[in-house]
């Protein structure tokens, strides 16, 4: 029986992005059961989470990313577009119906997720969004051709969700409740046996615990 690690993970976060490769290769190298549970960015879920926070945060965030895309080898890049629509008068977040990237973002991910090949689907979207070499990854191929990469077909997953768009909203909603339930609201937060692991730079110390609970050495 293979371990189980729950990842909370959301298309605008960078952390969640700078994680996904490691964890794929948990899931496809050890066997661990990873299971993709998308959830929708924190700006989106909570509107007043950034109006709260210090103004030295921001500029530390972009600093971090790049030294830690660096450190693990990454590329990395604001996205172009955006998955979060922001006013241009302001940068205030327009309403939660105008919010068409992230929207669609998160429902092919449930998508993918059932049937199975979440972490794939996560890996190959995020790294078209986030590497920082592709502008305008909502256009063109770019987003069909990731999925091709991840083993599924966009056009498939496209009119899937079309027909039943509340399944796979019913299913982000419930995501959220695992989550906070699971004890944090940030991303990535990867939880195995009950154990909350908040952040990209905890995936070593939930290596250990996977050890202590049995995992064995990649390729064993």
């Amino acid at each position: 029986m293979s371990l189980r690690v729950d990842l909370y993970w959301s298309f605008r976060s960078p952390y969640s992005y700078l994680v996904t490769k490691r964890m794929r290769a948990l899931a496809e190298e050890r066997g661990v059961d990873v299971a993709a549970r998308v959830v929708l960015p924190l700006a989106i879920r909570d509107k007043t989470f950034f109006d709260r926070v210090n103004p030295l945060w921001p500029p530390y965030l972009m600093r971090d990313i790049q030294r830690l895309a660096q450190f693990h080898g990454l590329p990395i890049g604001w996205p172009r577009p955006d998955p979060v629509v922001q006013s241009p008068k302001d940068g205030r977040l327009v309403t939660a119906a105008d919010q068409p990237y992230i929207q669609r973002l998160s429902r092919l991910g449930i998508a993918a997720t059932e049937r199975g090949q979440g972490m794939a689907f996560l890996d190959e979207v995020s790294t078209t969004i986030w590497s920082g070499e592709v502008a305008g990854w909502n256009e063109g191929e770019h987003l069909a051709q990731a999925t091709e990469r991840a083993g599924l077909d966009l056009t498939e997953l496209d009119a899937a969700i079309e027909a039943n768009p509340g399944h796979f909203d019913a299913e982000i909603e419930q995501n959220q409740k695992d989550h906070e339930a699971a004890g944090h609201w940030g991303v990535p937060t990867m939880v195995h046996d009950g154990e909350a692991f908040f952040g990209q730079d905890r995936f070593d110390v939930l290596v250990w615990r996977l050890e202590q609970n049995g995992l064995g050495p990649a390729g064993g």
